[in-house]
């Protein structure tokens, strides 16, 4: 039987993501990880629920480096946007990113990160969709091209960055905070807990 150790410095996480944002919510709590990128296509599943949607490219991060960390707890987890019925997820271009800022402006819509974790036996042990409601102030178009040439909002769901410039146009939020940047703390710290992935938290220091 595998004996199953919890994250340490000597067994760190996989983050199966190079997000920049996901990687410092890590740092910050402390937690041991190594960023892997997992080249996965994300893919918005028209048909599914937005929930799902997240939910299965997390999945799909982190099953792809899955064989190359064997006995390594692994994250994966995919940040999107919903207006309405409406799925975003990363502008491809200014036009893409002018288009959403727009439609995002004066109206709420929700934040929805899927996260997933699996065991070091390679075993999905949690999946779960966090929500959080946001509120665009209204955008006039000099606010939008002044921003999209700050160059942020590529590489961003829904084409903005809640923690850096592009908090001028968050009236309120209702949820998560982190869940918005890219990783709901509260929910990835309470499963990793629940699973084995670590003991407690916050992590003894040695």
């Amino acid at each position: 039987m595998m004996i199953v150790h919890p994250i340490s410095d000597d067994n760190p996480l996989v983050l199966a993501s190079s997000s920049t944002r996901r990687k410092e919510l890590l740092e910050q709590l402390g937690i041991p990880f190594e960023s892997v990128e997992s080249g996965i296509e994300e893919t918005l599943f028209r048909r599914l629920s937005p929930g799902t949607i997240a939910c299965r490219i997390a999945v799909q991060k982190a099953e792809s480096v899955r064989f190359h960390y064997p006995q390594r707890w692994i994250l994966g987890a995919d940040t999107i946007v919903v207006l309405r019925r409406r799925v975003f997820g990363k502008p491809r271009d200014a036009r893409e990113c002018r288009e959403m800022l727009f439609s995002l402006g004066g109206r709420n819509h929700r934040v929805i990160t899927g996260f997933c974790i699996i065991s070091p036996c390679g075993i999905r042990v949690h999946r779960e969709a966090v929500y959080t409601k946001v509120k665009v102030k209204k955008i006039s178009e000099g606010e939008i091209e002044a921003y999209i040439k700050t160059g942020e909002p590529f590489g961003k769901a829904g084409g903005y960055a809640i923690q850096a410039i592009g908090s001028f146009m968050i009236e309120h939020i209702k949820g998560s905070y982190t869940n918005v940047v890219g990783l709901p703390v509260y929910e990835v710290i309470n499963a990793m807990i629940a699973c084995g992935a670590l003991k407690g938290f916050p992590l003894a220091q040695e």
